[in-house]
């Protein structure tokens, strides 16, 4: 069962990797709808956490959500699984690509096909940012609501970078941590108290 389950994973992110263009942004959204949606192997929340992990971490996406995603699914192995999922494909394209490059770069053909597939993949994202803000929505949080907004505002308007945006954001969700801890503590109701 268990290496079933693994067979899977690798699968699972094999293909995904494989047919996916337009980055992390993309896969992790197919991600959602393979593991949450269809498999029901994580719940959504989870999900958004791993996403959020993902992109506020160094390095690519895909690879840092596949880290993630194999472990919360089965430990460790299922992290190398995942891991080996998602960067073979994208490995095996790219060698073949740099073989044909020029090939590829006077090709009417294949130029086409690429920007065709920008719209696609813009469509993706889209789709991405829709559910991600839906789901700050559905958390009925004002603060957390607004600093999706202001976030927007800033890169958007302001062109501020998202590394700055990423480390505000997460100084913002410590100190709120940090304040819902000692409000617990000061109620009596933190999780030291039950045990």
């Amino acid at each position: 069962m268990k290496e079933n389950r693994l067979w899977k994973l690798f699968i699972s992110t094999f293909t995904l990797s494989a047919f996916t263009f337009g980055g992390g942004f993309v896969i992790v959204s197919l991600y959602k709808k393979k593991f949450v949606e269809e498999l029901n192997w994580l719940d959504e929340d989870e999900m958004l956490d791993i996403s959020a992990i993902a992109q506020s971490s160094p390095g690519p996406i895909p690879v840092n959500a596949s880290v993630i995603l194999g472990y919360r699914i089965h430990g460790i192995l299922g992290s190398i699984v995942a891991i080996l999922g998602t960067i073979i494909p994208p490995f095996v394209i790219i060698s073949l690509i740099s073989i044909f490059y020029k090939e590829f770069k006077n090709s009417q053909i294949i130029s086409t096909a690429l920007q065709v597939m920008r719209a696609g993949v813009a469509a993706v994202i889209l789709d991405v940012v829709v559910n991600l803000g839906k789901n700050v929505v559905k958390m009925k949080k004002v603060l957390y609501i607004i600093v999706m907004i202001v976030a927007f505002i800033a890169a958007y308007f302001f062109k501020l970078s998202a590394m700055y945006i990423i480390f505000i954001c997460l100084g913002i969700g410590l100190i709120t941590v940090l304040l819902d801890y000692r409000k617990e503590k000061r109620n009596g109701t933190s999780m030291d108290s039950i045990h």
